[in-house]
């Protein structure tokens, strides 16, 4: 969340000339409704069903760039639809990071209480191993200008410079 998976993943697209497809949007876009509405109405176990269904469904596709929820590594089904259809990057950013990004959004469901910051600590403590684990590339891109990332993402990726999946972008 706050990561910048759909700015990046945008630019990434572009420069490849593949569709840019975020999950997210996909799952408002089949069922009519937001996903705060989801959250809502079918609580997160609910949204994350559907979300599972989209993401089966989207890594089937090719040429697209994929920006999945910041949830969706959570359920197994996904890290291995994930790690089996593509190649997976990890856009890692601190959770103090996240918080000034998306402070002001209110369409973040698992942020609406008193204590948002303390709520990415905690989703960041849980998601990150499970990123880590699915991940090919590790971009550690807090602070970094999104056209700069993209460009170390094609380099890495498109040209195998890389003797490790590990990838760090600037310092940290």
């Amino acid at each position: 969340m706050g990561s910048g998976k759909s700015t990046i993943g945008k630019i990434l697209a572009k420069a490849l000339a593949y569709d840019f497809v975020d999950s997210d949007q996909h799952v408002e876009s089949i069922t009519g409704v937001t996903i705060p509405y989801i959250f809502e109405m079918e609580g997160e176990i609910g949204f994350r069903d559907r979300e599972e269904k989209a993401i089966l469904e989207l890594t089937q596709r090719r040429n697209i760039v994929l920006a999945t929820g910041g949830g969706a590594v959570i359920r197994p089904e996904n890290r291995a639809a994930l790690a089996a259809n593509g190649i997976v990057i990890y856009l890692n950013v601190p959770p103090e990071s996240q918080y000034e990004r998306v402070r002001f959004d209110n369409q973040r469901p698992l942020l609406k209480n008193d204590d948002p910051k303390a709520v990415l600590t905690a989703l960041y403590e849980v998601r990150d191993p499970l990123y880590r684990d699915v991940a090919d590339y590790i971009v550690f891109s807090d602070n970094i200008p999104p056209k700069v990332v993209v460009s170390g993402i094609i380099e890495s990726i498109v040209q195998n410079k890389l003797p490790c999946p590990e990838w760090l972008v600037g310092n940290r």
